[in-house]
């Protein structure tokens, strides 16, 4: 089921206006159930403004009360007299939304990213805060307008991604990395060059020694002790 437009305003309406049971309101508004019975108690955190589902043309008054007669009747959400076209970009990850209070932090979070992770690509960095190539590359050459005000700060402290997303955007910009550098660590030598290599150290008199100094060495050594 289309989940309803703004549902825990869509929830705190109904909670307030309906006799519906919780399980309905949370079913109908994909919420938990223990979710709405707080909302209902007024313990939940946030403050919520209830927004009417029949005003905005997501339920009908003959549905609701249909509903409120029978408790194991599920609320089914009216059609939409607009059909809204499907994104092209599907299949694409799209760029993350970053609320306007929170889009001054996004420099001090491309900043960190640069300092901590320079193997994550710019395209990348865009996508985990929701910035562009070009601010990426001035925060990057200390050309932004508030280049010396700027300072490192992780993006998931700012709320501009969460923990998983950062650790994912890492996991991948290493893998990118492996992958174009052609391995990872150092590989072994041919098994030709290693011979080749011992029979020029045979045929070279400096790299042989002498059995004779060797033995008056050990014995100096020994007359020191």
């Amino acid at each position: 089921m289309t989940q309803p437009l703004m549902p825990k305003a869509t929830a705190m309406w109904l909670i307030n206006n309906t006799a519906l049971t919780f399980e309905q309101i949370a079913e109908f508004c994909t919420l938990h159930q223990l979710e709405v019975k707080a909302m209902a108690d007024e313990t939940h955190p946030e403050r919520i403004i209830p927004l009417d589902p029949v005003m905005t043309g997501q339920l009908t008054r003959q549905e609701i009360e249909a509903a409120e007669k029978d408790p194991r009747k599920r609320l089914v959400q009216s059609k939409s007299r607009y059909e809204v076209p499907e994104s092209k970009s599907k299949g694409k990850r799209r760029q993350r939304y970053v609320p306007v209070s929170r889009r001054q932090d996004r420099p001090d979070a491309i900043y960190w990213i640069l300092r901590n992770h320079p193997e994550m690509p710019d395209s990348e960095i865009g996508k985990l805060v929701g910035t562009t190539k070009s601010t990426i590359e001035s925060i990057r050459n200390k050309t932004h307008w508030n280049a010396s005000n700027i300072k490192a700060v992780d993006p998931v402290t700012l709320g501009l991604c969460t923990q998983l997303d950062l650790d994912l955007a890492v996991e991948r910009a290493q893998a990118l990395k492996v992958k174009t550098s052609g391995g990872d660590g150092a590989k072994l030598k041919p098994a030709q060059d290693s011979v080749k290599a011992a029979q020029e150290a045979a045929s070279n008199p400096s790299m042989k020694y002498d059995p004779a100094s060797v033995y008056s060495s050990m014995q100096k050594f020994k007359g020191r002790t």
